[in-house]
């Protein structure tokens, strides 16, 4: 299939693997790649323990990368974000690490940044721009130059939009902002070919996917967390308020005091310090120790029933995309 998305990327298929940190490394990403979609690597891709150094950070990073290439010479990602206090000291190096290994596509997150957006472009890499699902921020970010737009609603797993609007109700909102000047991806909750098919009857020209892909054998995700993804649903997981605004997580006792603290009218700030917010992800995904993290996953979960290859994911996607 050929459409915007496709052509922008230089891929064969609208199918945007979601930037997961800890959760993705250079063999994950490139079989996704390979099988036509557009694999990104997150921060802390192929770790175990954070880097020391911004200079660690991004050899790590290219290490990462290069692995992806002995894999496939398709387009890659890397996950950027400029605008968070401390992560501008890393987003120039990186910069000049993509252009010099030959990445070709920045995921940013966060606040939009017109300046690091247009330097991104300077060097030949594409934009893809995941931020606040509103009018304005697709104005902002749109006028900034962005070359795709990521469209998140509250069925994600992960850090949680503050606007409390599912999938269905703010794909359409963003796709009617953007007026056609740019493509728009779906995010949060598609996970197979009905939800792939839902979000571009909608609007979109390409789908944004994180949980889908965790429950893969190429996955760094334990194995346990792995199992518990397909044996629950949605009325599994559980939301709490967080910092910035919510997080959803399978059970454990971690998430559960969480969850409790959340009831029992503790502040966003206090939950967020308990979750342990440095160590959280990794602990409880990486580690599969839900004592001392969680395990953030999408609304999606209720369809996912066996873990499979990526490339049996994409194809399932792609039956519903067309």
């Amino acid at each position: 299939m050929k459409n915007r998305v496709t052509d922008i990327l230089g891929i064969e298929k609208p199918i945007i693997q979601g930037p997961m940190s800890w959760l993705t490394d250079g063999r994950f990403v490139g079989a996704i790649s390979k099988a036509g979609g557009l694999g990104v690597l997150g921060i802390n891709a192929g770790q175990s323990e954070p880097a020391k150094t911004v200079e660690e950070t991004v050899e790590n990073m290219r290490c990462e990368v290069r692995i992806a290439r002995s894999i496939t010479s398709n387009p890659i990602g890397i996950n950027i974000i400029p605008t968070v206090a401390g992560f501008d000291l890393y987003t120039k190096p990186m910069l000049d690490m993509m252009v010099e290994e030959g990445v070709e596509v920045a995921v940013m997150v966060g606040a939009f940044s017109k300046e690091w957006t247009q330097k991104f472009k300077a060097n030949n890499i594409k934009v893809i721009y995941r931020g606040a699902p509103t009018v304005e921020v697709t104005e902002e970010a749109i006028k900034g130059g962005v070359d795709i737009l990521v469209v998140t609603g509250f069925d994600e797993g992960g850090q949680v939009p503050a606007n409390v609007i599912g999938t269905f109700s703010i794909v359409p909102l963003v796709v009617d902002a953007a007026k056609g000047r740019v493509p728009v991806l779906a995010a949060g909750g598609i996970t197979d070919e009905r939800t792939a098919k839902a979000a571009m009857a909608l609007g979109a020209e390409g789908v944004f996917v994180g949980t889908a892909f965790l429950a893969s054998k190429e996955s760094r995700m334990a194995d346990n967390i792995k199992d518990a993804l397909i044996k629950s649903d949605a009325n599994d997981m559980l939301l709490y308020r967080t910092q910035p605004a919510y997080y959803r997580s399978l059970p454990g006792e971690l998430p559960n005091k969480l969850a409790e603290m959340d009831r029992n009218l503790a502040t966003n700030e206090e939950i967020y310090q308990a979750s342990n917010p440095a160590s959280g992800m990794r602990n409880g995904m990486l580690y599969g120790d839900l004592s001392k993290g969680f395990a953030s996953l999408g609304l999606g979960i209720s369809i996912i029933h066996q873990i499979d290859s990526v490339e049996i994911i994409i194809d399932h996607l792609m039956s519903g995309i067309g």
